[in-house]
Protein backbone atom coordinates (compact mmCIF):
# COMPACT_ATOMS: atom_id res chain seq x y z
CA UNK A 1 0.00 0.00 0.00
CA UNK A 2 2.58 2.29 1.02
CA UNK A 3 4.89 1.72 -2.25
CA UNK A 4 1.74 2.44 -4.93
CA UNK A 5 0.84 5.83 -2.54
CA UNK A 6 4.37 6.92 -3.12
CA UNK A 7 4.77 5.89 -6.65
CA UNK A 8 1.39 7.83 -7.27
CA UNK A 9 2.58 10.93 -5.56
CA UNK A 10 6.06 10.88 -7.67
CA UNK A 11 4.36 10.21 -10.47
CA UNK A 12 4.39 12.49 -13.61
CA UNK A 13 0.64 12.60 -13.80
CA UNK A 14 -0.16 13.85 -10.18
CA UNK A 15 2.41 16.70 -10.56
CA UNK A 16 1.27 17.58 -14.18
CA UNK A 17 -2.12 18.13 -12.46
CA UNK A 18 -0.89 20.30 -9.66
CA UNK A 19 1.10 22.05 -11.91
CA UNK A 20 -2.13 22.89 -14.30
CA UNK A 21 -4.14 23.61 -11.05
CA UNK A 22 -1.61 26.72 -10.20
CA UNK A 23 -1.00 27.34 -13.53
CA UNK A 24 -5.26 28.18 -13.99
CA UNK A 25 -5.62 29.81 -10.85
CA UNK A 26 -2.50 32.45 -11.47
CA UNK A 27 -4.28 33.04 -15.04
CA UNK A 28 -7.43 33.90 -13.13
CA UNK A 29 -5.29 36.16 -11.08
CA UNK A 30 -3.97 38.40 -13.51
CA UNK A 31 -6.89 38.21 -15.58
CA UNK A 32 -9.36 39.26 -12.91
CA UNK A 33 -6.14 42.36 -12.14
CA UNK A 34 -5.99 43.69 -15.37
CA UNK A 35 -9.25 42.89 -16.79
CA UNK A 36 -10.81 44.76 -14.10
CA UNK A 37 -8.57 47.53 -14.53
CA UNK A 38 -8.76 47.42 -18.34
CA UNK A 39 -13.01 47.70 -18.27
CA UNK A 40 -13.05 50.19 -15.59
CA UNK A 41 -10.41 52.27 -17.53
CA UNK A 42 -7.91 52.45 -14.27
CA UNK A 43 -5.48 55.16 -15.08
CA UNK A 44 -7.59 56.54 -18.04
CA UNK A 45 -9.00 60.25 -17.75
CA UNK A 46 -10.50 62.99 -20.00
CA UNK A 47 -11.16 66.80 -19.03
CA UNK A 48 -14.61 67.22 -20.44
CA UNK A 49 -14.51 70.31 -22.61
CA UNK A 50 -16.80 73.12 -22.96
CA UNK A 51 -19.79 72.64 -25.61
CA UNK A 52 -22.11 75.58 -24.50
CA UNK A 53 -23.54 77.70 -26.98
CA UNK A 54 -21.82 75.01 -30.23
CA UNK A 55 -24.04 73.36 -32.92
CA UNK A 56 -24.98 70.23 -31.47
CA UNK A 57 -23.71 68.43 -34.57
CA UNK A 58 -19.94 70.06 -33.40
CA UNK A 59 -20.33 68.89 -29.73
CA UNK A 60 -20.96 65.44 -30.98
CA UNK A 61 -17.74 65.12 -33.28
CA UNK A 62 -16.10 66.97 -30.30
CA UNK A 63 -16.63 64.80 -27.53
CA UNK A 64 -16.61 61.62 -29.64
CA UNK A 65 -12.85 62.12 -30.28
CA UNK A 66 -12.49 61.69 -26.67
CA UNK A 67 -14.12 59.03 -26.37
CA UNK A 68 -17.06 60.29 -24.40
CA UNK A 69 -21.20 59.56 -25.03
CA UNK A 70 -23.71 62.27 -26.39
CA UNK A 71 -27.80 62.20 -24.67
CA UNK A 72 -29.94 64.85 -25.50
CA UNK A 73 -31.94 65.01 -22.68
CA UNK A 74 -33.87 68.14 -22.96
CA UNK A 75 -35.08 71.04 -25.00
CA UNK A 76 -35.20 74.79 -24.21
CA UNK A 77 -36.35 77.43 -26.51
CA UNK A 78 -34.22 80.85 -26.62
CA UNK A 79 -35.10 83.49 -29.22
CA UNK A 80 -31.66 84.73 -29.44
CA UNK A 81 -29.50 81.74 -30.42
CA UNK A 82 -29.83 79.90 -33.58
CA UNK A 83 -31.78 76.40 -33.27
CA UNK A 84 -30.01 73.23 -32.20
CA UNK A 85 -27.90 75.28 -29.93
CA UNK A 86 -25.88 73.40 -26.84
CA UNK A 87 -27.82 75.39 -23.69
CA UNK A 88 -26.53 73.05 -20.79
CA UNK A 89 -24.15 70.45 -20.42
CA UNK A 90 -23.71 67.70 -17.59
CA UNK A 91 -20.82 66.87 -16.73
CA UNK A 92 -19.81 70.24 -16.46
CA UNK A 93 -16.96 71.77 -18.53
CA UNK A 94 -13.40 70.71 -17.38
CA UNK A 95 -14.68 67.68 -15.16
CA UNK A 96 -12.26 65.08 -14.80
CA UNK A 97 -14.44 61.75 -16.14
CA UNK A 98 -13.10 58.84 -17.63
CA UNK A 99 -13.33 57.65 -21.66
CA UNK A 100 -17.06 56.75 -22.39
CA UNK A 101 -18.74 58.67 -19.54
CA UNK A 102 -22.14 59.99 -21.02
CA UNK A 103 -22.50 63.93 -21.28
CA UNK A 104 -26.11 64.99 -20.76
CA UNK A 105 -27.15 67.91 -23.50
CA UNK A 106 -29.84 70.07 -23.50
CA UNK A 107 -30.02 72.06 -26.94
CA UNK A 108 -32.50 74.80 -28.50
CA UNK A 109 -35.55 73.71 -29.83
CA UNK A 110 -35.60 74.70 -33.67
CA UNK A 111 -39.46 75.80 -32.95
CA UNK A 112 -41.55 77.87 -30.85
CA UNK A 113 -42.82 75.96 -27.79
CA UNK A 114 -46.55 75.91 -27.26
CA UNK A 115 -47.81 75.82 -24.04
CA UNK A 116 -51.17 75.25 -22.19
CA UNK A 117 -53.16 78.65 -20.67
CA UNK A 118 -53.73 77.94 -17.22
CA UNK A 119 -57.05 78.54 -15.67
CA UNK A 120 -57.27 82.43 -15.20
CA UNK A 121 -60.20 83.07 -17.27
CA UNK A 122 -62.66 83.80 -14.83
CA UNK A 123 -60.92 83.08 -12.04
CA UNK A 124 -58.87 85.61 -10.94
CA UNK A 125 -57.50 89.08 -10.88
CA UNK A 126 -55.68 91.12 -13.25
CA UNK A 127 -52.48 91.20 -12.01
CA UNK A 128 -52.81 87.52 -10.49
CA UNK A 129 -53.19 86.62 -14.40
CA UNK A 130 -50.07 88.92 -15.81
CA UNK A 131 -48.08 87.19 -13.22
CA UNK A 132 -49.02 83.90 -14.09
CA UNK A 133 -48.35 84.56 -17.64
CA UNK A 134 -45.35 86.08 -17.63
CA UNK A 135 -43.84 83.50 -15.15
CA UNK A 136 -44.72 81.00 -17.95
CA UNK A 137 -43.31 82.98 -20.70
CA UNK A 138 -46.42 84.39 -22.68
CA UNK A 139 -46.50 88.12 -24.25
CA UNK A 140 -48.74 90.00 -22.70
CA UNK A 141 -50.29 93.18 -25.23
CA UNK A 142 -52.47 96.33 -24.03
CA UNK A 143 -55.11 95.23 -21.58
CA UNK A 144 -58.55 95.22 -23.38
CA UNK A 145 -61.11 96.98 -20.48
CA UNK A 146 -65.07 95.82 -21.07
CA UNK A 147 -67.38 96.55 -18.34
CA UNK A 148 -67.45 94.40 -15.85
CA UNK A 149 -66.05 94.02 -12.16
CA UNK A 150 -63.01 96.26 -11.59
CA UNK A 151 -60.03 94.21 -13.08
CA UNK A 152 -61.36 91.26 -13.12
CA UNK A 153 -60.12 88.77 -15.59
CA UNK A 154 -63.03 87.90 -18.30
CA UNK A 155 -61.37 86.94 -21.25
CA UNK A 156 -58.37 86.61 -23.08
CA UNK A 157 -57.85 86.51 -26.76
CA UNK A 158 -55.13 85.71 -29.13
CA UNK A 159 -54.66 86.78 -32.98
CA UNK A 160 -59.12 88.05 -32.61
CA UNK A 161 -60.17 84.64 -31.41
CA UNK A 162 -61.22 83.95 -28.12
CA UNK A 163 -59.24 81.60 -26.11
CA UNK A 164 -60.33 78.93 -23.24
CA UNK A 165 -58.22 77.76 -20.55
CA UNK A 166 -56.40 74.66 -21.37
CA UNK A 167 -56.19 75.83 -24.93
CA UNK A 168 -52.10 75.36 -25.92
CA UNK A 169 -50.75 78.96 -27.41
CA UNK A 170 -47.44 79.55 -28.40
CA UNK A 171 -45.32 81.62 -26.40
CA UNK A 172 -44.49 84.22 -29.69
CA UNK A 173 -47.88 85.53 -29.81
CA UNK A 174 -49.23 88.10 -28.00
CA UNK A 175 -52.22 87.34 -25.53
CA UNK A 176 -54.82 90.39 -24.83
CA UNK A 177 -56.37 90.23 -21.21
CA UNK A 178 -60.14 91.18 -21.27
CA UNK A 179 -60.76 93.01 -17.60
CA UNK A 180 -63.29 94.86 -16.39
CA UNK A 181 -63.50 98.47 -16.02
CA UNK A 182 -65.48 98.65 -12.68
CA UNK A 183 -69.10 99.62 -14.59
CA UNK A 184 -70.80 96.86 -12.66
CA UNK A 185 -71.38 94.93 -9.34
CA UNK A 186 -70.62 91.68 -8.54
CA UNK A 187 -74.66 91.43 -8.17
CA UNK A 188 -75.81 92.63 -11.63
CA UNK A 189 -75.98 89.71 -14.67
CA UNK A 190 -73.88 88.88 -17.21
CA UNK A 191 -74.67 87.49 -20.80
CA UNK A 192 -71.59 86.05 -23.09
CA UNK A 193 -72.33 86.36 -26.50
CA UNK A 194 -70.04 84.65 -29.36
CA UNK A 195 -69.59 87.45 -31.57
CA UNK A 196 -67.58 88.98 -28.28
CA UNK A 197 -69.99 91.28 -27.57
CA UNK A 198 -71.57 91.80 -23.91
CA UNK A 199 -74.65 93.02 -22.43
CA UNK A 200 -74.78 94.47 -18.79
CA UNK A 201 -78.45 94.76 -18.10
CA UNK A 202 -80.54 97.44 -19.39
CA UNK A 203 -78.62 100.55 -19.61
CA UNK A 204 -76.82 99.18 -22.39
CA UNK A 205 -79.87 98.36 -24.13
CA UNK A 206 -80.76 101.62 -23.77
CA UNK A 207 -77.44 103.36 -24.65
CA UNK A 208 -77.73 101.14 -28.02
CA UNK A 209 -81.45 102.52 -28.94
CA UNK A 210 -80.41 106.25 -28.20
CA UNK A 211 -77.44 105.24 -30.59
CA UNK A 212 -79.40 104.32 -32.90
CA UNK A 213 -81.72 107.08 -33.00
CA UNK A 214 -79.11 109.49 -33.52
CA UNK A 215 -78.18 108.05 -37.21
CA UNK A 216 -79.08 110.36 -39.95
CA UNK A 217 -80.87 107.26 -41.83
CA UNK A 218 -83.20 106.59 -39.03
CA UNK A 219 -84.11 110.38 -38.92
CA UNK A 220 -84.60 110.58 -42.62
CA UNK A 221 -86.91 107.45 -42.54
CA UNK A 222 -89.09 108.84 -39.02
CA UNK A 223 -89.40 112.14 -40.94
CA UNK A 224 -90.41 110.71 -44.32
CA UNK A 225 -93.31 108.58 -42.51
CA UNK A 226 -94.40 111.45 -40.59
CA UNK A 227 -94.75 113.51 -44.06
CA UNK A 228 -96.72 110.73 -45.54
CA UNK A 229 -99.76 110.40 -42.73
CA UNK A 230 -102.69 112.50 -43.35
CA UNK A 231 -103.00 115.16 -41.11
CA UNK A 232 -105.96 114.84 -38.13
CA UNK A 233 -105.15 117.95 -36.44
CA UNK A 234 -107.61 120.54 -37.48
CA UNK A 235 -110.06 121.46 -35.15
CA UNK A 236 -108.19 118.77 -32.66
CA UNK A 237 -108.33 120.00 -29.03
CA UNK A 238 -105.61 120.88 -27.05
CA UNK A 239 -104.61 116.89 -26.68
CA UNK A 240 -103.75 116.71 -30.09
CA UNK A 241 -106.64 113.91 -30.05
CA UNK A 242 -108.21 113.60 -33.95
CA UNK A 243 -111.07 115.15 -34.31
CA UNK A 244 -114.02 112.59 -36.03
CA UNK A 245 -116.54 114.47 -38.93
CA UNK A 246 -119.62 114.56 -37.57
CA UNK A 247 -123.05 113.51 -39.54
CA UNK A 248 -125.17 115.63 -41.61
CA UNK A 249 -127.95 116.94 -40.36
CA UNK A 250 -131.38 115.31 -41.87
CA UNK A 251 -134.11 117.80 -42.15
CA UNK A 252 -137.43 118.04 -40.63
CA UNK A 253 -140.93 117.35 -41.85
CA UNK A 254 -142.82 120.09 -42.78
CA UNK A 255 -145.82 120.60 -40.56
CA UNK A 256 -149.32 119.08 -42.02
CA UNK A 257 -151.85 121.42 -43.32
CA UNK A 258 -154.20 123.09 -41.15
CA UNK A 259 -158.10 123.07 -42.02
Amino acid sequence: MENNFFKKFLSLYFWGNILAMVIIVVLLALGLRYGLDLYTRHGQTVEVPNVVKKTFNDAEDLLDQLHLTVVVSDTDYVKTLPPNTVLEQSPSAGDIVKPGRIVYLKINSPSTPRRELPDVIDNSSMRDAQSKLTAMGFRLGETEFIPGEREWVYGIKCGGKQLASGDKVSVEDVLILQVGDGRRTLSDSVTYVDSGNYYFGEEEKDEDEQQMRSRPHYRRQTESRSSNAPDWSVGAASTNVPTVPSAPETPSAPPPPTE
